[in-house]
């Protein structure tokens, strides 16, 4: 588009914009009248500032993608394989893994019996980190 197409754009959007104010002032007070003029004063900013036609073109750029993206039948195959590509990854949260198993438990836990800790009492849930506190505890009296 030229620039006395752009103009004209700008225009009409203004004038519609100043419309939209008076009916918000008449209608809902200075609070909203003041938001629409705000809005209202964006349009000749952006036309002044060549904004206006930026966004035109990205317009027309992302209408161009669009059109490419349903009539392409590789961009297609494209979607297809990425929807492929995260069902996989969903799928794989059930698949196990490959990690060597926690190793069994001793033959006194397995009858039922708490495991020992190195300072001789039995040891809680088997927790190694407990039974260093007993064994410090311990060496200074303290139990």
């Amino acid at each position: 588009m030229d620039a006395v197409t752009w103009g004209t754009f700008a225009l009409t959007l203004t004038l519609l914009g100043g419309i939209g104010t008076w009916v918000a002032f008449r209608r809902r007070g200075p609070r909203a009248g003041t938001r629409w003029l705000a809005a209202t004063l964006l349009v000749p900013a952006a036309y002044f500032t060549r904004t206006l036609k930026m966004l035109g073109r990205i317009a027309d750029a992302v209408v161009d993608w669009a059109a490419s993206f349903v009539w392409n039948p590789m961009v297609w195959f494209g979607i297809v394989l990425a929807g492929i590509s995260v069902a996989l990854l969903v799928a794989s949260r059930w698949l196990p893994s490959r990690r060597p198993a926690k190793a069994a438990a001793p033959a006194k836990a397995r009858r039922g019996e708490l495991p020992e800790t190195r300072s001789g009492g039995p040891a809680i849930d088997g927790d190694d980190d407990l039974a260093d506190i007993e064994a410090i505890l311990k060496r200074r009296g303290i139990s």
